[in-house]
């Protein structure tokens, strides 16, 4: 019994990674379209707006570069970039860390 609950938590740990990751990676995306591919948002240079989608990507992968980058940070600016609600406010956007 004790072996399927910790077998169901490491289902449940493992979905949610999953879902972030994923919503890392959407906000990347985000990014490159917004900032870089249409440039009808000039706040964020493209040049910016890629080092941070690369940024995003990194952390969603797991890449050791970005260790030091708070995934709940990225996270919460993932949601703000996909709602588009001043995702400027977040600690990793290029000019207020």
């Amino acid at each position: 019994m004790q072996d399927q609950e910790s077998g169901e938590l490491s289902e449940r740990a493992t979905a949610t990674h999953d879902t972030y990751c994923s919503l890392l990676l959407q906000a990347a995306g985000v990014l490159r379209l917004r900032y870089v591919q249409s440039r009808r948002d000039t706040s964020l240079s493209p040049a910016s707006a890629n080092e941070l989608a690369d940024i995003l990507e990194g952390v969603a992968r797991g890449y050791p570069a970005f260790d030091q980058i708070d995934p709940n940070e990225a996270i919460a600016l993932a949601h703000r970039l996909i709602d588009d609600d001043h995702p400027e406010l977040s600690r990793i956007w290029p000019g207020t860390g």
